[in-house]
């Protein structure tokens, strides 16, 4: 029974070692992508938000479609789409919807919802055991609901209904949408 055991854990470590090694890849390829896209964008902290809140959505697609998730994550997205602007467009003139700056159409943040989506799914998904990587991507979600404010495009409390968005629009199940997608489209595989 030993020499099983001993067995089993010499054949084991090296694919261990091989999904770590891979792991701290995928994190520092990510890291990597987030500096550039910063210092491309540099120094406007508006053109820095503008930026990170595409990289960390598409970001986490790339990681989803090696995962072999994109079809759910896509729905996922679009939903997130429909988060943001059916509340703008149903709130119009209301005090809640107006911008700092005097537009309209503020509430939620769609910058913010958006970067703490791919954040919230590259961290679930795709580095959850790099807490560094992890702390990376949190951070700069965190920088684009901060560079709306500062930039007077929404108000903390949009920006906030935009991060609550981004976060549950990532961990909702979607029973009812793979249902559907099931029903129309029977050839096309949805992961959770």
């Amino acid at each position: 029974m030993r020499n099983r055991v001993q067995a089993v854990v010499r054949h084991v470590r090296p694919v261990v070692g091989r999904i770590t090694a891979e792991a701290k890849l995928r994190a520092r390829i990510l890291i990597a992508i987030l500096i550039l896209s910063v210092v491309l964008a540099y120094p406007s902290t508006r053109r820095i938000g503008d930026t990170v809140q595409i990289v960390l959505p598409l970001a986490a697609f790339g990681c989803e479609m090696l995962n072999g998730r994109a079809a759910a994550f896509l729905g996922r997205f679009v939903l997130l789409e429909a988060g943001i602007h059916v509340p703008k467009s149903l709130l119009g003139d209301a005090k809640a919807n107006l911008r700092p700056n005097g537009g309209e159409a503020g509430m939620p943040s769609g910058h913010t919802a958006a970067a703490v989506f791919g954040a919230a799914y590259l961290t679930d998904r795709c580095i959850a055991n790099n807490p560094v990587a992890r702390g990376s991507m949190i951070l700069a979600a965190g920088f684009v609901g901060g560079s709306r404010i500062e930039n007077g495009n929404h108000t903390l409390w949009q920006v906030l209904a935009g991060a609550l968005l981004g976060w549950a629009a990532q961990r909702m199940s979607f029973r009812v949408f793979r249902r559907l997608v099931r029903a129309h489209c029977p050839r096309l595989r949805l992961a959770s």
